[in-house]
């Protein structure tokens, strides 16, 4: 099991750090333009963008480095939690704009962000 949690950590991480440095480091627009899933940056200013990016990236580090360095490791989990709202959030946003196959791919990573809390807080901690 702890393999498991390693690998849907690292994978996570992998793929939110990612759409968070993207996030982080290019213009509203050109975000936009990566394609109709990032049609939401319309809801929101560029300022509000690169703090969902921060969020990203901030929640998506915790998932791993808390665990990897023995320090405060019950931040991964917490993390994960975190990282659920946000999905939650995401799934609002998509709902509210009826984009009802993306919303399937946000509650998907809810759902693995809650297999990741509940794996690090009951099935194997650290």
């Amino acid at each position: 099991m702890n393999v498991t949690l390693w690998v849907l950590a690292g994978a996570l991480t992998a793929a939110f750090t990612t759409g968070a440095l993207t996030q982080l480091l290019t213009t509203r627009e050109s975000y936009r333009a990566i394609g109709p899933s990032q049609y939401w940056v319309d809801d929101f200013t560029a300022g509000q963008i690169k703090a969902i990016g921060t969020i990203k990236l901030l929640g998506a580090l915790g998932l791993v480095l808390p665990g990897a360095l023995g320090v405060a490791p019950v931040l991964s989990p917490l993390a994960a939690c975190g990282l659920m709202l946000f999905m939650a959030g995401a799934a609002t946003t998509r709902f509210r704009r009826m984009e009802w196959t993306y919303l399937a791919g946000d509650l998907v990573f809810l759902g693995l962000f809650a297999f990741l809390a509940w794996g690090r807080f009951d099935l194997h901690p650290f």
